[in-house]
């Protein structure tokens, strides 16, 4: 994994309109996945999108979290994914390799990787130009 802090506008060529990261950049890791860089404000002069591809690996999760004011679509490209979701995080929807996903905002969620030995591989985009700075934990035990 590269550094977080490193300086991601210098994988991107062009910033004249057109701005291309070839090969789908270095690998990031945030909350238990990681992530080829892809594009944000970041790297981009992007003010309401980003992109990536997300992998969560064998057996892995994404701890529970909120997107504050922000959607996320994801299509799953490899895999099979659990989410469990709302108040809580009791209610579950299970997703394979072909499933597109939308994700409201202000969702709490936590995401499983339902295979010991295949990672989820999936292409995520999101309503917001800065990747993870509009996402918080949530404690999925508390109760109201």
């Amino acid at each position: 994994m590269t550094d977080q802090n490193q300086d991601l506008k210098s994988l991107v060529e062009g910033d004249d309109g057109i701005s291309v990261l070839r090969g789908g950049g270095d690998k990031r890791a945030w909350n238990g996945i990681h992530y080829k860089t892809g594009l944000s404000a970041k790297n981009v002069n992007a003010k309401e999108l980003s992109i990536n591809i997300a992998t969560i690996p064998p057996g892995g999760v994404a701890g529970a979290h909120i997107h504050v004011e922000f959607e996320v679509m994801l299509y799953i490209l490899e895999g099979n994914v659990r989410h469990e979701y709302g108040d809580g995080c009791k209610q579950v929807v299970e997703n394979t390799a072909g499933d597109f996903i939308f994700i409201e905002p202000g969702i709490p969620h936590e995401v499983f990787n339902m295979s010991d030995t295949e990672p989820v591989v999936a292409f995520v985009a999101r309503s917001t130009a800065y990747e993870w700075d509009k996402i918080i934990s949530y404690d999925r035990n508390k109760t109201d």
